[in-house]
């Protein structure tokens, strides 16, 4: 039997990148996946699509993560199509990296909304759910930045720490509950987020890599499958950072 078997998952920004790799390898293990995006409709569906044919249900929902009301509708939805969520993976993240002299307000706000906030309204929402069936798994994909911070990402660190702490908190607040919370926190990842970055730039943060090479999103992946499966029910409030930074 597959680790996921007859699980549903729910999964912010999973049209492409990490998100994308962790609906795939949790359809793989058995699971049905909704999942939220906000501008990538053609990558969106061809997640939804890639799903099916691993013989799961899939469903994506274009909304904006920030917003409470557009959360509620979410997740709404997904218990009316799939009866149930027993897992949620808070991924939705964007970067506006500038450094702190130079940022603005909006840059600010933009980026601690989209990776900060809606991981709140999403842990807020399908928590009730968690509640109800006495069970459940949260996983955020925090950031190595939120642990050791990192030059002109002051917003993106700031969100990403706060995501730690709001990991440790709701651990806490519903560990009686037979719900656990846990984070990854991964450093560079070989995405297009992270494709941005400029090429020179890239090749002096591989040489502090003790690996020497950036992580494929698959790899993270199995660490959200880790957190989502029973092999951690005995594990919350947990923090597991990345190895290449």
């Amino acid at each position: 039997m597959s680790w996921l078997t007859g699980k549903a998952a729910l999964i912010t920004g999973a049209s492409r990148g990490i998100g994308r790799a962790i609906a795939l390898m949790m359809a793989d293990e058995g699971a049905d996946i909704a999942f939220t995006y906000v501008s990538a409709s053609g990558a969106a569906e061809e997640t939804v699509n890639a799903i099916k044919e691993k013989g799961r249900r899939a469903i994506a929902f274009q909304a904006d993560a920030r917003h409470l009301d557009a959360t509620e509708v979410v997740v709404n939805a997904v218990i009316k199509e799939f009866g149930r969520i027993d897992i949620l993976v808070n991924n939705a993240g964007i970067t506006r990296d500038r450094l702190l002299v130079r940022m603005s307000e909006q840059d600010w706000d933009d980026v601690i909304e989209t990776n900060l906030k809606s991981a709140f309204n999403f842990c807020k929402v399908v928590s009730r759910h968690m509640v109800a069936q006495r069970r459940g798994k949260i996983v955020n994909v925090a950031s190595i930045a939120g642990v050791v911070g990192n030059v002109g990402q002051t917003n993106y660190a700031a969100a990403k720490s706060g995501m730690i702490g709001l990991t440790k908190t709701v651990a806490r607040e519903y560990a009686s509950r037979n719900i656990q919370v846990n984070a990854i926190a991964p450093g560079y990842v070989a995405t297009e987020m992270v494709e941005q970055v400029n090429t020179d730039r890239m090749g002096e943060l591989g040489q502090r890599f003790p690996l020497k090479l950036m992580a494929q999103p698959e790899e993270i992946a199995e660490l959200a499958l880790f957190f989502a499966s029973s092999a951690s029910d005995y594990i919350t409030g947990q923090v597991l950072p990345g190895v290449n930074d």
